[in-house]
């Protein structure tokens, strides 16, 4: 009789007793726990933006204390955005929130308002959040094309002659019929209400009227505000003499 059999024998109960599996790529499929990849962060939360290396510009500033980067306080300042042609946009700071009356007044006026305090942000280069809103459709039509923004665009803020540059992660739409998305837009962490900032960010908001128009949504609230807003969000990564 052929040995081979009982050799076959043995090594089938050998890999029994000791557990043996396949290796995961004979699967087809990943091995368990692989990070996925995205190429695109636009539209996804800014705090989860996959790491850069920063360009050796942008290497002071990140990490830097609030005391060096900006106090937070609010001040009057200039906004560039060369990507879609903003050039030195007054923006005037109010103690309130986004749109809200006083807000919409100053955009009335072609210039863009900053609120800040309890139901706002914080000024220039503050770790949290800086808020800027402008009109799109209407007075000077200041932020006509920040649907355009892209993420790794730059955005300049200058105030007290310190230039902050921030580059785009990315994008929200923010509802002015909905309590939480506003809580998410003016939190400290965009998006994130009660989380702790430990960076300086930025938020720039438009209304979204065509957009909203195209869908056949006509509301709009006692100031004429649609319900819509588009958000670019900025993270600092340079502070510069202004």
């Amino acid at each position: 009789m052929s040995r081979y059999p009982a050799a076959l024998a043995a090594a089938l109960l050998a890999l029994v007793l000791t557990g043996c599996s396949l290796p995961p790529e004979s699967t087809g499929g990943a091995p368990t726990g692989a990070p996925e990849r995205s190429t695109s962060t636009e539209g996804r939360n800014p705090t989860q933006e996959p790491p850069r290396p920063a360009a050796p510009s942008e290497r002071a500033a990140i990490g830097r204390p609030a005391s060096r980067a900006g106090d937070g306080r609010p001040q009057r300042s200039s906004l560039t955005i060369p990507a879609i042609g903003v050039r030195a946009l007054r923006v005037v700071p109010y103690r309130g929130a986004p749109d809200d009356l006083p807000g919409t007044r100053i955009q009335d006026k072609g210039v863009a308002a900053s609120p800040h305090g309890p139901r706002g942000g914080v000024g220039p280069g503050g770790i949290g959040n800086h808020l800027v809103t402008a009109h799109r459709t209407s007075s000077t039509r200041a932020f006509a094309d920040l649907p355009r923004l892209r993420t790794g665009d730059r955005i300049h803020v200058v105030a007290a002659r310190t230039r902050y540059v921030y580059r785009v992660v990315g994008t929200r739409t923010t509802s002015f019929r909905s309590p939480r998305s506003l809580a998410r837009q003016s939190a400290a962490v965009p998006g994130h209400p009660g989380r702790r900032p430990t960076r300086a960010m930025i938020t720039l908001s438009t209304c979204a009227t065509p957009e909203d128009h195209a869908r056949g949504n006509y509301w709009a609230d006692r100031f004429g505000n649609p319900e819509h807003r588009i958000d670019k969000i900025g993270v600092l990564v340079a502070v510069r003499p202004g």
